[in-house]
């Protein structure tokens, strides 16, 4: 069974900075692509960032050179980095694996920023 878990959401200042967590399990985490998703209301939900198993990580162009995303396989661990925080970077978070053809996703976390 797989199961994702995210943590690290909160409130914070625009220009503050906040890590997500997410913790995997039922998956060998270290041969499975990761991303992180984020879904603001009234808005459709849209990938932020992408680590495969190895290689390059991708990130939307509203967050490059923002955020960073990163793996820990020792941990099944995936963390979203991010910095610099907007207003507009406002939604929940989703942690995101593709499993044998199917998309899971954890429960999310939510996202403020605002002074």
């Amino acid at each position: 069974q797989v199961q994702l878990v995210e943590s690290g959401g909160g409130l914070v200042q625009p220009g503050g900075s906040l890590r997500l967590s997410c913790a995997a399990s039922g998956i060998i985490f270290s041969i499975r692509p990761m991303a992180w998703f984020r879904q603001a209301p009234g808005k459709q939900r849209e990938l932020v960032a992408r680590i495969p198993s190895a290689g390059i990580t991708t990130y939307a162009p509203s967050v490059k050179g923002r955020f960073t995303i990163s793996r820990d396989n020792a941990k099944n661990t995936v963390y979203l980095q991010m910095n610099s925080l907007k207003p507009e970077d406002t939604a929940v978070y989703y942690c995101n694996t593709l499993y044998n053809g199917d998309n899971y996703w954890g429960q999310g976390t939510q996202v403020t920023v605002s002074s």
